[in-house]
């Protein structure tokens, strides 16, 4: 029995977000389809995480085992060929690698952390072509403040003001967030958050968060008020979907330090 570890983009605009939905064109669904094509039989795949529609990945990890003799080099030409295919040539989903892994690796459990870029522009104007992949914030944005705010949010607590509530969530709330990196380049303003666990919409609310700081409509001192409240409420609104990108994920302690400071 083999297990393969593949790293996956993808443009989330036309997907029904990662898990597999009956009916629905998802991210989780078309890998499963076509690899099960290609490894002739049922294939089905483990994602690192989930992400919502709109969402996009740039370096997203999933595995999957099972039977098959096609080398593992040999995946990411083939299936991207048959993903492509699927979509008339457009290519809104690629896997970029594929390796053979050890039987216990999961691309979950196996996962020491993560990071999440969110892409805001900055304009009264946005290019139409970015519509999918930016929030666009028309009020100046204070960097500063929001740089100075983004400070307190890290470090391991109770990350529940951040966190959209689910009926089903059963997990701790309790997080270890490395960095929140923000970075300007004219327009563009990036939010990178680099953490070993993340809640439902957790970087979404920050970004939200850190725009609400940035416009002046929440104080820039009260962010530590807002990440010790544990409360939901005290937080910013949520950035809308199209602008969160899940940028890499770490399989070593050395890797999620160098991503700290990558980002």
């Amino acid at each position: 029995m083999r297990n393969v570890l593949i790293r996956i983009e993808y443009d989330g605009t036309a997907f029904y977000g990662w898990q597999r939905q009956p009916g629905r064109r998802t991210v989780q669904g078309e890998l499963e389809r076509v690899l099960s094509v290609l490894c002739g039989g049922n294939i089905t795949i483990d994602g690192t995480g989930r992400t919502d529609a709109g969402v996009h990945a740039l370096g997203q990890c999933a595995t999957f085992s099972g039977e098959f003799s096609i080398p593992a080099d040999r995946i990411p030409r083939a299936a991207n060929g048959l993903l492509a295919e699927n979509r008339m040539k457009q290519g809104d989903i690629r896997i970029l690698s594929a390796e053979d892994v050890p039987a216990g690796f999961h691309a979950r459990k196996s996962a020491v952390g993560k990071t999440y870029i969110y892409r805001i522009y900055n304009a009264k104007n946005m290019p139409v072509f970015l519509r999918n992949y930016r929030y666009n914030v028309k009020k100046q944005l204070n960097t500063d403040a929001m740089i100075k705010a983004a400070s307190f949010f890290t470090g391991t607590r109770d990350y529940s003001s951040f966190m959209t509530a689910s009926d089903d969530f059963r997990g701790s709330t309790v997080k270890t967030v490395h960095a929140v990196n923000i970075r300007e380049e004219g327009r563009d303003i990036s939010i990178a958050v680099t953490g070993s666990g993340f809640l439902y919409n957790m970087v979404r609310i920050m970004a939200g968060t850190l725009v609400d700081i940035g416009t002046g409509r929440i104080p820039a001192d009260r962010a530590v008020e807002i990440a010790a409240a544990c409360d939901r409420s005290a937080a910013g609104h949520t950035a809308p979907a199209q602008g969160l990108y899940m940028a890499e994920v770490y399989f070593s302690t050395d890797d999620l330090v160098k991503g700290t400071e990558k980002y």
